[in-house]
């Protein structure tokens, strides 16, 4: 579809007939100002003085036309192509995944079976990675060591896949917690502040690592990084023995206190996951204090046009100077005389 971007501009295509009729004619003298002998035929033969001629008459079209087509660029004409929708720029989110060997622990219920935990947490993590829509999402795995999986990245399935094909032990069997934000906070340091999301997924306490988490928690506030951590496991679970039944803690190892406290010098919150529904329920909840970003914006793509208009008056104005031209009529007539 073709518009015009400044379609006010418009307005002044009457200024010149409006300024022809409201200024006065020069005054002329009594000899003029200069003569010609051949001045009559240069006003043509038999062209009466209050009669236009033909020529004349198409010299007031060209300038008009010339006016008309000057004023139509300056409007700014363009083709707009259809709506084109664009993402809209929403947070970067790491996610720190623990695959130490208590992930392996059988503590859950999934679907109506018994479950580890990194089991229920691929589910309900996948959730999470598709809801976040204009969110650049990446991943971190950890356990004896931590590695980045997924760089920062719009293409959510990718991440899903990665953290599906995640195994428990990959990289050992302990937890390294500290190292896991260290690897998280360097790829989200350079991204917009304010927007620095890391969601902190951990069944145990940290033994391993080269930086301890409550150092790696100092790093991450002093550059804007933001942290949800989770504790995963279940509180109760029945096992049997030798004596017959007994009831245990299994995650009697997480240590809530030092995620509380990473979480609270960041400014974020931490969670406490003992089942599938527990699970999810975070995310939710980490859905609303970091709102997914809006809908998609629209661009219309354009073209400007603006150069026809502007190349055919320039034409139309090289016909003119060289045919209603003063020099040019000048020209042209004392040609016809000297002939």
């Amino acid at each position: 579809m073709i518009t015009f971007l400044w379609p006010l501009v418009f307005l002044a295509l009457p200024v010149p007939f409006l300024l022809r009729g409201a200024l006065k004619p020069v005054p002329q003298s009594a000899f003029g100002a200069l003569k010609v002998p051949f001045f009559g035929q240069l006003q043509g033969n038999g062209a009466g003085a209050g009669r236009k001629s033909p020529q004349s008459w198409l010299g007031l079209a060209l300038a008009t036309a010339i006016w008309v087509l000057l004023v139509a660029a300056l409007a700014r004409p363009a083709m707009v192509g259809e709506a084109v929708p664009l993402p809209a720029e929403g947070r970067d989110i790491m996610m720190a995944i623990d695959l130490s060997g208590s992930m392996g622990r059988e503590d859950f219920a999934l679907n109506g079976q018994v479950s580890t935990r990194l089991g229920v947490v691929k589910q309900t993590a996948a959730d999470f990675i598709e809801r976040r829509a204009g969110d650049r999402i990446g991943l971190v795995l950890f356990s004896d060591r931590a590695y980045l999986q997924a760089p920062l990245t719009f293409d959510r399935d990718v991440v899903r896949d990665l953290l599906d094909q995640a195994q428990v032990g990959l990289t050992g069997t302990e937890t390294a917690i500290g190292d896991a934000i260290a690897i998280a906070v360097k790829r989200l340091k350079d991204r917009p502040n304010g927007e620095r999301v890391l969601v902190l997924l951990t069944d145990g306490a940290s033994n391993a690592g080269a930086m301890t988490p409550l150092a790696a928690a100092d790093l991450a506030q002093k550059l804007g990084v933001k942290i949800y951590t989770i504790g995963v496991g279940a509180d109760r679970m029945v096992v049997n023995n030798g004596f017959g039944q007994q009831v245990v803690n299994p995650s009697q190892d997480l240590d809530e206190a030092t995620l509380t406290q990473i979480a609270k010098t960041t400014g974020g919150l931490y969670f406490r996951a003992t089942n599938l529904d527990g699970l999810a329920d975070i995310y939710r909840q980490i859905d609303k204090v970091e709102p997914i970003s809006d809908k998609p914006l629209y661009l219309h793509p354009t073209v400007s046009l603006f150069f026809w208009p502007l190349g055919f008056a320039l034409a139309l104005a090289a016909v003119f100077a060289l045919a209603y031209a003063p020099l040019g009529q000048l020209t042209r007539r004392r040609m016809e005389v000297l002939q």
